[in-house]
């Protein structure tokens, strides 16, 4: 249980920059972003799956279709609709509503794998989501209320759409991630994030291309194939590539062998923790008071929720 809780704060600390680095190269859009890490999460994955090759060898078709939909979904789509939401809500927006992501989480794991793995008792659990609710309500208005800037109304209404589209795409992928690997406890982890990095690489480069043609269509002026700032845009997609994608997977695939697929939920608040984390030390200020009272219920919140233990669902059979 410890060592699943620690894996999950490791992949949060990774994830979390995520929130950063949109912020870095905003003249770039979000789908070139998104394409640009997966491309560079993909290269990456092909020494590794050379390494793992007689591993790789043991999954199933089935395996690697599945693992095609939860590189589709869970990578290029929610890194897309994140950074475009980032770019027109701005971080701390975006941040709010993704920091919904814990209690999306535990409530979708609990009506969706409760009956496989044993449900967390929602009076049990009520006061945990109060808790990590309050705690990310504290954090957003504390974020919200230094903002100074002339909003274009269906700007960021098209944000705020995007950034729920991104919770969907990551409510989805973790738990279905999951309860893959907890049914296949013969792979290792990082077998499985190494084979979501292959079947990556041809879905963004595809996607790479589609952002270029259309950007030589509608902005002629954009720098392709690597945008104005390709000292900064290469080495930035690189690193969240190893980072954020292969190396944070495999931590959290780690803890998704480790943990009930209904922990899992909760435990996301570390990628809301340390995105806030590197969004201060970016901005090189420590964050206000109300900010820190957030966090301290985030945390109070994710420690009760990993004391109760799961109950197995009595079916007709068992009586």
């Amino acid at each position: 249980m410890l060592a699943g809780v620690l894996f999950a704060l490791a992949a949060g600390l990774m994830w979390g920059l995520i929130f950063v680095g949109p912020l870095l190269v905003p003249d770039y859009p979000g789908a070139l972003q998104s394409a640009g890490r997966y491309l560079a999460f993909g290269l990456i994955a092909l020494p590794l799956a050379w390494h793992d090759r007689h591993r790789l060898r043991k999954l199933l078709p089935a395996d690697w279709w599945e693992a095609l939909k939860l590189s589709l979904v869970g990578n290029l789509l929610y890194y897309t609709f994140l950074a475009s939401a980032i770019q027109r809500t701005g971080a701390p927006v975006s941040t709010m509503i993704i920091g919904t992501l814990p209690v999306v989480m535990a409530i979708a794991a609990n009506l969706c794998y409760g009956h496989l793995e044993g449900r967390l008792a929602w009076r049990k659990l009520l006061p945990a989501l109060l808790a990590i609710g309050a705690g990310l309500l504290c954090v957003n208005i504390a974020e919200l209320h230094g903002q100074e800037r002339e909003w274009d109304l269906m700007r960021y209404l098209s944000g705020i759409a995007l950034a729920v589209l991104a919770v969907a795409c990551w409510t989805w992928y973790p738990l279905r991630n999951a309860r893959w690997l907890r049914t296949h406890p013969q792979h290792k982890p990082g077998t499985w994030a190494t084979a979501q990095g292959i079947v990556t690489l041809p879905l963004a480069l595809i996607m790479y291309a589609l952002v270029c043609v259309q950007l030589a269509w509608q902005h002629p002026t954009f720098a392709l194939p690597f945008g104005p700032q390709p000292q900064c845009f290469l080495p930035l997609m690189l690193m969240i590539g190893l980072l954020c994608s292969w190396l944070g997977t495999l931590c959290w695939n780690v803890a998704s062998q480790r943990l009930p697929t209904v922990f899992m939920g909760p435990l996301i608040v570390f990628e809301t923790l340390s995105g806030l984390f590197w969004t201060f030390l970016w901005r090189q200020h420590w964050p206000p008071l109300l900010t820190l009272g957030g966090i301290v219920c985030l945390i109070a919140g994710v420690l009760w929720a990993m004391r109760i233990k799961p109950e197995p669902v009595i079916t007709s059979v068992d009586r």
